[in-house]
């Protein structure tokens, strides 16, 4: 008994530290005050006290804040150092020949904590997303060549993240739990035509941006077509298919051309203008209580879910070009996160289960010790009871400042200097040159907007 109620008693005071930030303060706690610091003037204010956490448990995650933090102030050289540690540590999961001390450590305590004391992965939605947006740091740094290779291997994950989910599905048999039933029914719902976390049309967007850029129309369109199959009533994915095929003289032209009209194509002295316009941020998690029946008692487990969610339609308005713009939906990265979730849920569930059959099984034991050594059995009743309390916490980890929704806008428009607007935001100045493209990011968090473009 004394043996299992130290056990219990170190796992509570031993994880406290800075190793398992989430095992007991919920994540989306923590990074509230660095959503609120990006609707402020100074961004970055406490960013080292995040970046302090990079070495510990959540490491992976708080790296991908940092970066992204550090991005919308528009520091890009201290993003790409943050995002590469996040690479770096992705990498450090994939190797599986290499088995820490860590790693078994974190397996044992999360049997008896919560899933929060397990390593953080992060979802495959999250790591195509660390590659996507260290090419925007390469682009925005004047390194077009660098961006290339991180939106290649976005692309690349995108497969690799799809047979590594339908390989785990295959070894996860559904468990029959009416809340969790009814939970996955509610995030299919809020998720709406989505469905799948690993294919997004806003990273195949960029990389096929990209190829353009560098003069590689055929991956263009081969990168193009892919966003379209996913988002499929963006017409400026469709205006970009319909040019290329008739740029590139291919066989598909007629068939686009009279789904989507006439191709639009740049005259004499016009340059182009690419809108990309990031919105508000990903929802958070939130608990459920679920629960389960062992030897004829009702114990209770906590889990993650995502509350209904309003859907953004609204298309963002872009005034001062003459004919106004409207930037229209290329994904929902909230859709993205619920469908990780959903994906995640059977696995949960069983891990859950373990967890509380093991925590049955020890609070039976430091009863049963106790009765044995002629002790009040309260008092290892209280003690397990408060354990089990505490570290009932449901695994809210996901990345945070990561936008909810994100949209494009193109047009090609005459050489020189233009004064814009998007929906409510201060006026913004730049440049078009002839034959030439200006790429604006509009990034949009809480009640301010931040503007970064280049020419390319």
């Amino acid at each position: 008994m004394l043996k299992s109620l130290s056990m219990a008693f170190l796992l509570m005071v031993g994880l406290t530290g800075c190793a398992y930030n989430s095992v007991f303060v919920n994540y989306p706690s923590q990074i509230a005050p660095y959503k609120q610091q990006l609707s402020s003037d100074i961004p970055t204010a406490n960013i080292n006290e995040l970046a302090d956490n990079i070495s510990g448990n959540d490491g992976l995650l708080y790296a991908q804040e940092a970066g992204r933090i550090m991005q919308v102030s528009g520091d890009f050289e201290r993003s790409k150092t943050y995002y590469q540690q996040a690479i770096s540590a992705y990498q450090a999961f994939d190797d599986k020949a290499i088995i820490s001390a860590s790693k078994i450590g974190s397996g044992a305590s999360s049997l008896l904590l919560n899933d929060n004391a397990i390593p953080y992965r992060g979802p495959g939605y999250e790591r195509i997303m660390v590659h996507q947006y260290q090419a925007l740091n390469y682009l925005f740094s004047g390194d077009a060549q660098g961006a290339l290779v991180e939106v290649r291997r976005s692309n690349e994950l995108q497969s690799i993240e799809q047979a590594r989910y339908q390989k785990s599905q295959k070894s996860v048999q559904n468990m029959a739990n009416g809340t969790i039933d009814a939970q996955m029914a509610q995030l299919g719902q809020s998720a709406g035509s989505v469905t799948s976390s690993f294919l997004n049309a806003y990273s195949y967007y960029i990389t096929g941006l990209l190829h353009e850029l560098a003069n590689e129309p055929n991956d263009a369109f081969i990168d193009y077509r892919k966003a379209a199959q996913i988002t499929p009533e963006n017409r400026y994915l469709q205006q970009d298919l319909v040019r290329l095929a008739k740029q590139l003289a291919m066989p598909q032209f007629d068939e686009f051309q009279q789904r989507w009209g006439d191709a639009v194509m740049p005259t004499a002295g016009q340059g182009q203008v690419v809108f990309i316009v990031e919105r508000s941020f990903v929802p958070e998690k939130q608990s459920i209580t679920v629960p389960f029946p062992i030897n004829g008692n009702i114990q209770s487990a906590s889990l993650a879910t995502y509350q209904p969610q309003r859907q953004l339609t609204t298309a963002s308005l872009i005034q001062g070009l003459g004919d106004n713009l409207e930037a229209q939906n290329i994904a929902n990265i909230d859709a993205l996160a619920i469908n990780a979730l959903k994906e995640d849920l059977p696995a949960a569930l069983f891990r859950q289960a373990a967890r509380i059959y093991a925590k049955y099984e020890l609070n039976q034991s430091v009863q049963s010790g106790s009765r044995r050594a002629n002790n009040q059995v309260d008092a290892g009743a209280l003690v397990m009871q408060i354990f089990n309390v505490i570290s009932e916490q449901a695994d809210r980890r996901s990345w945070l400042t990561l936008p909810r929704q994100a949209q494009i806008a193109k047009q090609f428009i005459d050489a020189g200097d233009y004064d814009i607007r998007l929906n409510n935001s201060q006026n913004v100045k730049f440049e078009v040159k002839p034959s030439r493209t200006t790429l604006i990011w509009a990034i949009e968090t809480g009640n301010r907007t931040r503007f970064y473009s280049i020419i390319i």
